[in-house]
């Protein structure tokens, strides 16, 4: 059995099996009155598994719309900073969980951004490379004459189209955009709140400092990622996409330049290799 399909398998099995998900051990399970999920059941499963094999890495990359996509649901306002965002139901069934225990700590999660297609990354990508968004430290990438160093200059802290974590409605931008917020004051209480509990409901945060030797994008403090699913789906991306699959933007010829998947898909903090 070659490991390709033995990951497909451990998929399927895990995860997308009925009555065999993985599940973070969680306490103060209830019930959410405002969305109507009951947080003491198991969350239906989406139908991944029955994509054909040749359409899973679809599902990878993004190429599909969540809001008519099997197991996604609409996220509930009072949770997000705007209408219209979409989640694994799995993955929204244990933030409610998580948001819940926040909130009887005097902490508000909100929901920055949460699933994103290719089309919605394309979007994001093609505005920094064009310069028609600036990057963070103000920078206009069309200053930057070699295509290799754009792209990593944007590749920053944002992802090639299809090489998204967002994809895969796994994680979520929580609160603000900035390392800053998170090392004072409100921002501070919350980044700590979650180093100490995010974990108990299975989300680790996939882009911690690179002090450790991790490759990719710089450290994210907002960005967090359900490992019960997104450990074994970063496994397929690891078999399944190839740096040739990266195509369909503007500067995606550079992604085997770069090597965007040694370096980036997979350039994660070990805790989010194995799920909680």
């Amino acid at each position: 059995m070659n490991s390709s399909f033995f990951l497909i398998l451990l998929l399927f099995f895990f995860t997308f099996s009925p009555g065999c998900q993985l599940k973070p051990e969680v306490d103060n399970v209830s019930s959410n009155e405002k969305t109507g999920v009951s947080l003491d059941t198991t969350p239906p499963t989406p139908a991944f598994d029955t994509l054909p094999i040749d359409r899973r890495a679809e599902y990878i990359m993004g190429k599909f719309d969540p809001a008519t996509h099997p197991g996604f649901v609409p996220l509930d306002e009072s949770y997000t900073d705007r209408p219209g965002m979409q989640l694994r139901s799995d993955t929204y069934h244990y933030f409610l969980m998580m948001a819940e225990h926040a909130a009887l700590d005097t902490i508000k999660l909100v929901i920055r951004s949460a699933t994103r297609n290719f089309d919605q990354q394309k979007s994001i990508w093609e505005r920094k490379w064009e310069g028609k968004t600036l990057l963070e430290d103000r920078l206009d990438a069309r200053q930057i004459s070699d295509p290799a160093e754009r792209a990593r200059a944007i590749l920053r802290y944002s992802s090639m189209p299809g090489t998204s974590r967002h994809h895969w409605g796994t994680d979520v931008d929580l609160n603000a955009f900035t390392n800053k917020y998170f090392e004072e004051g409100e921002g501070k209480r919350i980044y700590d709140w979650l180093l100490s509990h995010a974990s108990t409901y299975g989300f680790c945060q996939p882009y911690t400092s690179k002090d450790n030797g991790r490759t990719g994008y710089e450290e994210e403090k907002w960005h967090w990622s359900f490992t019960p699913v997104s450990a074994v789906l970063t496994q397929v991306a690891k078999t399944t996409l190839a740096n040739t699959d990266i195509q369909g933007f503007l500067g995606a010829d550079q992604a085997g330049t770069i090597g965007v998947i040694e370096n980036y898909v997979l350039g994660i903090d070990q805790s989010c290799h194995e799920p909680h």
